[in-house]
């Protein structure tokens, strides 16, 4: 099994950055990727971006709504991964979850076995 915890979340003006962690643990050598999605109230949870979990491997993309704002990464020595958000907009407030998969690497939530608790991350204008 493996368990993610969230932390990061807050309230932040527009036009600002955050930086969103998720601590991985549990069996994470059988791991193959990890990603971030969001949900805003009334509406579905919608991806963000993947990241494999080792290797060098620089494939990433990102949702069209963040490309060239968010940023993804991981340290493994931490097995932690990071959402890096900068330029936020109130259309960015939401529950961001972080996910994790042993197989498969992909933009849809049917992809992702692992998922934590969410974290709040709320953009005033």
């Amino acid at each position: 099994q493996v368990q993610l915890v969230e932390s990061g979340g807050r309230l932040v003006q527009a036009d600002e950055s955050l930086t969103l962690s998720c601590q991985v643990s549990g069996e994470v050598y059988d791991l193959y990727a990890a990603g971030w999605f969001r949900q805003a109230p009334g509406k579905e949870r919608e991806f963000v971006a993947p990241i494999y979990w080792s290797g060098s491997r620089p494939d990433t993309f990102y949702a069209d709504s963040v490309k060239g704002r968010f940023t993804i990464t991981r340290d493994n020595a931490k097995n932690t991964v990071y959402l890096q958000m900068n330029s936020l907009k109130p259309a960015d407030t939401a529950v961001y979850y972080c996910a994790a998969t042993s197989w498969g690497y992909s933009d849809n939530v049917k992809g992702y076995a692992y998922w934590g608790q969410g974290t709040q991350v709320t953009v005033s204008s």
